[in-house]
């Protein structure tokens, strides 16, 4: 209970105002990004397991493994595991977009990889200069970051419409 409630804590903030706190302490680069998105997302995810694991342990097929006296590892691998696992695929898919997004700002904002490194915030923000003469600069990188997360919003929809019993035909 007090791990959620420190999750909760971490989760009262807005996402990219947390992660710009988090990386701006730990300084720039790679690393300091990694565990600034980590430190927004992961609580997101780990609230949503437990919510879901919650949900999956009051259904009638849990309590009659748990009469027909099943260990409680074999309860967690045979019915709550398999019907977690879709959602958490499904919604890590879309905060994989969200990341992608918040990733994309800080490097913009200089708390990603050093300047030599391509990322796309950082080549928004070397385009911006350039804006006037060569708009074009600025219409790939930010083109790439849309189409991306376009996509990764498409294949976490596939993937909930594969893994979904109930859109089986």
């Amino acid at each position: 209970a007090l791990v959620m409630r420190l999750l909760d804590v971490l989760m009262s903030f807005p996402p990219l105002l947390l992660a710009v706190a988090v990386a701006a302490a730990l300084g720039t680069g790679g690393r300091s990004i990694v565990t600034a998105l980590t430190v927004v997302y992961l609580p997101r995810i780990a609230r949503l397991t437990r919510g879901i694991a919650l949900s999956v342990l009051t259904q009638e097929y849990v309590t009659a493994a748990r009469a027909l006296g099943a260990s409680g590892r074999r309860i967690l691998a045979r019915a709550v595991l398999p019907n977690c696992v879709s959602v958490v695929v499904v919604q890590s898919s879309l905060y994989f977009a969200e990341v992608l997004l918040a990733e994309a700002a800080l490097s913009f904002l200089g708390l990603g990889e050093a300047p030599p490194a391509p990322t796309w915030g950082s080549m928004l923000y070397e385009a911006q200069k350039n804006m006037r003469n060569a708009p074009w600069i600025a219409i790939f990188p930010g083109s790439a970051i849309a189409f991306a997360v376009f996509g990764l919003n498409l294949f976490g929809d596939a993937v909930r419409d594969a893994m979904d019993p109930r859109l089986r035909t």
